[in-house]
């Protein structure tokens, strides 16, 4: 494949260090590499451009001229790619997100100002479910998921790793008393998942979900933001995850229970895309701007809650 860009960086790199090494050092590949590509186009060119001694490295006549033009090529190089890149930006399109339905309210959907105002021309089209979502089939370019990730080709960036808490609300405990060890929630109404998620997460120490020691279950949802409504309404007990409760911790409108049972029961954040490093810069630009802000947030409810 003709490279002569690059070949062009590496000979412009040469001269500006002064020497093979430590062109080698920036470029991260060997010093003797660099000596064979410089080998390979003067022998394309037919002519000498540096003129090499144990001491230093000097420019012929011809190595000057080149170098010179390609100083110019290179720098235009940038320009157009810099001059594209603000194009793609300011063109916008429209990028597919699908999220858990907790983790977008209270996380995701708050960015979303921010993000507009600086690309007002990028659609995020927002899609939220609890269940698995395919990638491929959906056309979706992001998915916030949350839990263990199955063998795939998708890319993943880890944003953070959340606490799940057994809470009641202040009302269901007065009502129904506090349980104080998991048998005892056969005795209490527990409010759980039913979608193919929750069979993928466990607590390490019980290896099984709280609902699964009620037999008075009597919700069994297919998101978390309503099973968190209807805790607070004081339907049942529910096992959530922290980010998700966190500001109802911090009211009292939930108060946390059974902690020595379900201690270290966590759930892995992730945020998968198609593509690699080849992202479209609307996708490239909405991971850029979520990833950090999404980390912080869930850093920050992980602080907050020691």
């Amino acid at each position: 494949m003709d490279n002569r860009a690059g070949e062009m960086d590496v000979f412009v790199r040469v001269v500006e260090t002064g020497n093979f090494s430590e062109a080698a050092r920036q470029l991260n590949i060997t010093p003797s590499n660099i000596s064979k590509l410089i080998g390979r186009l003067e022998e394309r060119l037919g002519v000498r451009l540096l003129e090499r001694s144990t001491r230093r490295l000097s420019l012929t006549a011809e190595g000057r001229r080149y170098y010179e033009r390609s100083q110019g090529l290179l720098a235009e190089l940038d320009d157009i790619e810099r001059d594209v890149s603000r194009g793609a930006a300011a063109s916008g399109g429209v990028v597919r997100v699908t999220s858990s339905v907790g983790f977008a309210t209270v996380a995701v959907e708050p960015l979303l100002p921010q993000f507009w105002a600086l690309y007002p021309n990028i659609v995020v089209d927002l899609s939220l479910s609890d269940e698995i979502v395919d990638l491929y089939l959906d056309r979706t370019d992001v998915a916030f998921r949350i839990g263990n990730l199955g063998d795939s080709s998708l890319t993943s960036a880890k944003l953070g790793t959340a606490q799940r808490r057994v809470v009641a609300s202040p009302a269901y405990l007065r009502e129904h008393g506090v349980p104080q060890n998991l048998q005892d929630l056969k005795n209490h109404r527990c409010l759980g998942f039913n979608f193919r998620r929750s069979k993928q997460i466990s607590a390490p120490r019980t290896s099984r979900r709280i609902w699964d020691y009620s037999p008075g279950a009597i919700l069994l949802g297919n998101n978390g933001e309503s099973v968190r409504r209807m805790t607070v309404m004081g339907m049942g007990i529910a096992q959530l995850g922290e980010y998700h409760i966190r500001d109802e911790l911090r009211s009292g409108a939930l108060v946390e229970i059974l902690q020595h049972e379900v201690d270290g029961d966590t759930e892995d954040l992730h945020a998968l895309f198609m593509g690699g490093e080849r992202l479209p810069h609307r996708v490239r630009a909405f991971l850029d701007f979520m990833t950090p802000r999404l980390r912080t947030f869930l850093d920050d409810a992980t602080q907050t809650s020691r």
